[in-house]
C-alpha cells in the first residue's frame, strides 16, 4: 500500500503538510479501532461487557481529541493556509480543517462522557427493546441529548443546535435544501400512495406464508449466496447478524449484518442487498488514500446512495428476480411454482400498514423518515420532552401512515440511531433520491438490466467507483453529486421513477 506521502507527493509538499497527514493516519487509525469495538459490541461481545466497553470507547474518544486539537495542528493549518497546493492536498487541508474547527471547543471531558454513555445507551437500548420498556431508556436518551447539546453549543454557540448536529453527518448539503426535498416527496408520495390504496390491483404477496416458518440458518445460507453473487470479497469483509442491521468499516475491512423474521425471508434478503451496498462504497474507496480524506466517505447521504442502489434499483428490479427466483426456489422448495412476476410484484408490493421503518416498501418509507426527521428537532430544539415521544411518535405514525404501534418496541424503540446521534435520519431520504438520479445517469453508459439479468455486477461497481466512490472527500457534497451525475441534486428523478415503476406495479391510470 502507498503511504498518504507517496499519495500526495509530499515530497514537494510543505512540512506543514506532511506533518498533518501523519496526525491524520493516527486519527483514522484510532477511529477504526472504534469502529471495531463498536461492531464486536454489536454484534459478538457478551452482555456483561458493556462497562469496560465504555471505558474503552471513551479513552479512545479523548485520546482522538486531543490529538486532532492539540496546538500543533492549529499551526500547521494556519501555515498552509498561503501554501502552495494540489487539488488533492487542498481537499485533505480543507477535510482536516473543518473537523478541527468543530473540535477544537469541544472540552475532552465532553467528548470522553459522551463515547461512554453511548457505549452505555446502546445496552441500554437493547434491553429496553427487548422489554418494550420505553421507560427503562429514557433517561438514558434525555442524557444523550443534553451530552449533544452541550457539544453542539460548544461548536457553535450562536446556531440552532440541531443544525449543528445535522452538519454531523451532512456536510456541505445545506438543511434548507434537504427541507425543500422533503417537501417535493411528501407532496408526490402522499397522492400516490393514496392512489394505491383506493385504485391499484392487489399485488401478490407469495413469500409471506403463515403456514411456513424459515429457518434461520436457510436464510443466512440465502444471504450469503446473493452477496456472494453481488461480489462481495470474502477476504475483505464477512455476514453476520445484529438486532438492526448495519456496516462497519473501511477500504480493507467492510463488515455487513442482517437479521432475520420468520415468516418473511425478503426481508433479510433485502437488508443484506443494503448492507453490501454500503460495503461496496467503503471497498471502493482508494486503498492507497487510507488514513487521510480521500480515503473517506463523503457523507450518509452520499453513502446511502449507494445502499439504496443496490437494494433498490438492482435487487428490486424484475431481471434480478429472473436471474435469482431459482435460487430462492433451491432454498426454500415450497416456492417452486412462485413466477418471477409474482416475486417482483411481491417484492415491491407496499404496506402502509407497517411499523418498522427497515421493513418499509421503497415509498412509505420516506414517511417514517420525515416523521424521525420532526421528532428528532423538536426533541433536540426542547420543544418535546423525553415523556413525551412514544405518544408524539405514535400520533405521527397514525397521521402519516394511518396505523399505530401496538408497541413502543415497534414504536420509538425500533431504531438503534437514538444511542448513536441525533439529526442523521435525512441522509436516509437523500439517499434514495440520489440512487434514482445515479441509476438515470448509469444507466446512459451501461445496459444494467442485462448485466443484472445475466449475474454481471462487476461492470456496475466498477461504474460507481469511477463516478463516486474513488474521490473519497474529494469534492464537497453538492460537488461530488454534479461531478457524479451531471447536474445539482434534485427530486425529480426519484419521483420519475416510483411514478412509473408503481404506476405500472399496480394498473393506475393517472400514473
Amino acid at each position: 500500500m502507498a503511504t498518504a506521502d507517496e499519495a500526495h507527493d509530499a515530497e514537494s509538499a510543505p512540512d506543514a503538510y506532511r506533518d498533518l497527514l501523519e496526525r491524520s493516519e493516527k486519527l483514522t487509525n484510532l477511529r477504526m479501532a472504534s469502529m471495531s469495538l463498536g461492531w464486536d459490541q454489536r454484534v459478538m461481545m457478551p452482555e456483561g461487557g458493556t462497562p469496560a466497553r465504555a471505558g474503552q470507547l471513551s479513552t479512545i474518544s479523548g485520546v482522538s481529541h486531543d490529538l486532532l486539537v492539540d496546538d500543533e495542528v492549529g499551526e500547521w493549518l494556519a501555515e498552509l493556509s498561503s501554501a502552495e497546493l494540489s487539488d488533492e492536498q487542498a481537499a485533505v487541508v480543507r477535510e482536516i480543517r473543518r473537523e478541527y474547527e468543530r473540535s477544537a471547543d469541544v472540552p475532552a471531558d465532553l467528548i470522553e462522557r459522551l463515547a461512554a454513555h453511548q457505549a452505555e445507551s446502546q445496552q441500554v437500548w437493547q434491553e429496553a427493546k427487548a422489554d418494550d420498556d420505553f421507560g427503562h431508556f429514557a433517561p438514558a436518551l434525555e442524557e444523550l441529548a443534553d451530552l449533544h447539546r452541550q457539544r453542539a453549543r460548544a461548536i457553535d454557540p450562536d446556531t440552532n443546535p440541531y443544525r449543528v448536529l445535522y452538519q454531523d453527518a451532512q456536510p456541505y448539503l445545506p438543511l434548507e435544501t434537504v427541507e425543500d426535498i422533503f417537501d417535493e416527496l411528501r407532496d408526490g408520495l402522499v397522492p400516490l400512495i393514496e392512489a394505491i390504496e383506493e385504485d391499484g390491483r392487489e399485488l401478490p404477496s407469495v413469500f409471506r406464508d403463515p403456514e411456513y416458518t424459515y429457518d434461520e440458518d436457510d436464510q443466512m445460507a440465502l444471504s450469503q449466496e446473493v452477496v456472494d453473487l453481488l461480489g462481495y470479497p470474502e477476504e475483505h469483509g464477512r455476514l453476520d447478524t445484529a438486532p438492526h442491521p448495519f456496516m462497519s468499516g473501511n477500504q480493507f475491512d467492510a463488515r455487513i449484518t442482517t437479521r432475520f423474521k420468520e415468516d418473511d425471508p425478503i426481508d433479510a434478503l433485502t437488508a443484506t442487498i443494503h448492507e453490501f451496498g454500503h460495503a461496496s462504497y467503503q471497498l471502493g474507496l482508494p486503498k492507497e488514500e487510507y488514513g487521510n480524506p480521500l480515503g473517506e466517505s463523503r457523507s450518509s447521504g452520499v453513502h446511502e446512495s449507494q445502499s439504496r442502489f443496490w437494494e433498490n434499483h438492482v435487487g428490486r428490479t424484475k431481471p434480478f428476480w429472473e436471474l435469482f427466483l431459482p435460487r430462492v426456489k433451491e432454498q426454500f422448495p415450497h416456492l417452486e411454482d412462485v413466477t418471477v412476476d409474482e416475486a417482483y410484484a411481491a417484492v415491491n408490493r407496499i404496506y402502509p400498514e407497517n411499523v418498522i421503518r427497515v421493513e418499509a416498501d421503497e415509498l412509505t418509507y420516506h414517511l417514517h423518515i420525515i416523521l424521525r426527521c420532526e421528532i428528532g428537532r423538536a426533541f433536540v430544539e426542547g420543544d418535546l420532552e423525553v415523556s413525551e415521544i412514544p405518544e408524539v411518535w405514535n400520533e405521527k405514525m397514525d397521521e402519516y401512515l394511518g396505523v399505530r404501534p401496538e408497541t413502543d418496541a415497534e414504536g420509538c424503540l425500533q431504531d438503534t440511531h437514538w444511542s448513536a446521534r441525533f439529526a442523521a435520519f435525512h441522509g436516509y431520504t437523500i439517499g434514495s433520491v440520489l440512487a434514482a438520479q445515479i441509476d438515470a445517469t448509469i444507466r446512459e453508459d451501461l445496459d444494467v438490466d442485462g448485466l443484472v439479468r445475466e449475474g454481471e455486477f462487476e461492470p456496475i461497481w466498477e461504474w460507481l467507483t469511477e463516478h463516486v466512490h474513488r474521490y473519497g472527500q474529494r469534492y464537497p457534497t453538492e460537488e461530488l453529486i454534479e461531478v457524479a451525475t451531471g447536474e445539482p441534486l434534485t427530486a425529480d428523478y426519484f419521483l420519475e421513477y416510483v411514478e412509473s415503476k408503481y404506476g405500472e406495479l399496480y394498473d393506475l391510470d393517472d400514473y
